[in-house]
């Protein structure tokens, strides 16, 4: 193993305004590092944020161009509403744009049933996915984030839900959906002309969000900012002042921390490695983290190379992984490639070739 230090200094936790939240976190979207947060892992409603979810699994799950017919599911719903009616006829992606920007209980509802057949099996695939994205603090009871009539509720942390994010927006059509302000869409009833909930997409940094709100929950919000490179989710549960709290958290963010290339791929190299002869290394893509200038000093990245009997060029021979005070939170696939031998030719042949 092969260690290349940058530095040494202690980390700086980030310095904010008061904060109105009963918990929250900012996250840096690419290697999902807190830069900020307190009661991480503290259970709470989570109201409408829960449509995060219930957007991605229909993204990931159907086929957006398909014209699902309203049922009488939409009896179920109450609270925010796109007011649909049954027999209506709208394409899954509308009811996406409705579900994220008007934050429809009854578009959460037909997408379920869409999806899986059921209320019931929709919410077991919600859960499934929490398990696999290690959503450890989530349950799922709806698609929609309203309390049940038993007493059960959506219920998570700032922790989970900023994971939740972070992979949604890995998606592209997620994050289209997500940062859009207006939409327009007909079915075969009517023409509905939506605008975003979310007033925070007046900031020209902000990539995205979702709000929420119920009696118990109070206020919930998920929001995605990206400038010069840096690209974060922040997330508020039970917040009265939501908006400006965000909006100072980017602000100290942007002003703390900024994006620093630590890996260049066209500048890669591997030091004095002796196992493999006649090969050469390379990573396939840069790498940016947000730090202080205190952090960079202290990042560092490790070499991990297989010694493989044989190879072919590549094959992926190792990983770069970049480390902070002992934690991972980038791992590059190092490439390997034979170097041909050059033809060696006497001075007869040279002149030859040279002559003809």
């Amino acid at each position: 193993m092969k260690k290349v230090i940058f530095c040494l200094l202690l980390l700086m936790p980030l310095k904010v305004f008061s904060i109105s939240a009963s918990s929250a976190i900012a996250m840096d979207l690419d290697t999902g590092r807190v830069l900020y947060g307190y009661n991480l892992d503290s259970k709470k409603l989570i109201a409408s944020t829960t449509k995060i979810m219930t957007a991605l699994i229909a993204i990931e799950k159907g086929n957006l161009d398909d014209i699902v017919t309203v049922s009488d599911v939409i009896y179920e719903a109450f609270g925010s509403s796109l007011y649909l009616e049954v027999g209506e006829e709208i394409s899954l992606r509308d009811l996406l744009y409705g579900l994220i920007m008007r934050s429809g209980n009854d578009a959460a509802l037909v997408i379920a049933s869409y999806i899986s057949g059921s209320e019931e099996e929709f919410v077991y695939l919600m859960n499934d996915y929490a398990t696999n994205l290690e959503m450890k603090n989530t349950t799922f009871y709806n698609p929609h984030g309203l309390e049940e009539s038993n007493g059960n509720a959506n219920t998570s942390t700032v922790r989970d839900m900023a994971k939740l994010t972070k992979y949604a927006m890995e998606n592209s059509t997620f994050r289209e959906i997500f940062k859009t302000k207006a939409h327009v869409c007909k079915t075969n009833y009517k023409t509905y002309s939506w605008h975003n909930k979310n007033k925070l997409l007046n900031e020209d940094y902000i990539t995205g969000g979702k709000t929420g709100f119920t009696e118990l929950a109070r206020r919930t919000l998920v929001s995605t900012g990206s400038k010069n490179n840096l690209n974060v989710v922040v997330v508020t549960l039970n917040d009265p002042n939501d908006w400006q709290d965000h909006k100072n958290l980017y602000n100290d963010i942007f002003k703390e921390y900024k994006s620093y290339q630590i890996i260049n791929k066209d500048k890669f190299k591997i030091e004095n490695e002796n196992y493999y002869k006649n090969a050469k290394f390379l990573v396939k893509n840069d790498f940016f983290m947000a730090l202080t200038k205190k952090e960079l000093k202290k990042v560092s990245i490790n070499i991990n190379l297989l010694k493989l009997k044989d190879f072919a060029d590549d094959d992926i021979v190792g990983y770069a992984a970049v480390s902070l005070e002992g934690e991972v939170y980038h791992k590059e696939p190092i490439y390997i490639y034979k170097i041909k031998e050059e033809e060696k030719l006497s001075w007869w042949q040279k002149f030859k070739r040279w002559l003809f």
